[in-house]
């Protein structure tokens, strides 16, 4: 590539460019400050795509890992919603397929934008071989305390799962199932599978905390999606918990304990 070269075109050409190239080299020796710019920000940018790339062949071969034999199909199970005060928890089963370029740079819902997870949570249902999720709503998990009622949803949600599945990877939780499984501590963050059903449980329980939102606006739900926040507490100390709040769950049993419900 000449030296002549504008460095507007270098830039347009960088642009267009996906992988190191003989030209580069030479273009490394151009003394032009904004050459040297274009380039190193290329550069920073390929690394980054390089460790997505090889995070993603990680978590793929963490799946398989656990895979009884050639081709079996490994779900992954997570859930959304354990900590809050108000609304249900929310599980999700994934069984995704062995390549799944499409998800690359899927990772863990609570390090993605909502506006990211909105995306992945599309495609994961576009590419998955199965998938389901499984709403424990805030009563039942009164009734059974929040660890049984979140085992309880997590094994519905396998059941669920229109394509049995061969072995099912679970994030930091022991399920009885009629198939092997392992628990797995931070899964979400190892897992490929896991990562999407963690997606998929997050993106369903915040639609579902949005439109409780709209029904009990004063708990601004659609910020907080439940979790005790100083302007949720503060709305619980005024107005009351609501029918969604968790009565075992403090403050809110002493608020009721002292107060009842409000409509």
């Amino acid at each position: 590539m000449s030296t002549l070269t504008t460095i507007k075109e270098i830039v347009e050409k960088l642009r267009t460019t996906e992988e190191p190239a003989p030209w580069m080299e030479e273009l490394a020796q151009d003394s032009r400050a904004g050459v040297k710019t274009a380039l190193a920000r290329w550069q920073r940018n390929y690394n980054k795509k390089e460790i997505i790339l090889q995070e993603h062949s990680a978590k793929r071969a963490f799946d398989e890992s656990f895979a009884p034999f050639e081709g079996a199909r490994v779900a992954g199970v997570d859930e959304a919603g354990r900590g809050p005060l108000a609304g249900p928890v929310v599980t999700a089963a994934v069984i995704l397929p062995q390549e799944v370029p499409e998800l690359v740079g899927l990772d863990d819902s609570k390090t993605i934008s909502r506006a990211e997870r909105q995306r992945l949570a599309a495609l994961i249902r576009d590419v998955a071989i199965s998938y389901s999720t499984h709403v424990q709503a805030s009563q039942r998990i009164d009734e059974l305390n929040i660890y049984a009622a979140t085992k309880d949803s997590m094994e519905q949600a396998v059941q669920s799962l229109a394509v049995r599945p061969d072995f099912v990877i679970v994030d930091a939780m022991a399920l009885h199932i009629d198939c092997p499984t392992a628990s797995v501590i931070k899964g979400d963050a190892k897992s490929l599978a896991v990562a999407a059903a963690s997606i998929l449980a997050k993106t369903t329980r915040d639609a579902i905390m949005d439109q409780l939102h709209i029904d009990y606006p004063v708990y601004h739900f659609e910020k907080n999606a439940g979790y005790g926040t100083a302007e949720h507490v503060e709305a619980l100390e005024i107005h009351g918990p609501c029918e969604h709040h968790r009565a075992t769950f403090e403050p809110v049993k002493s608020m009721l304990a002292k107060g009842g419900m409000t409509k």
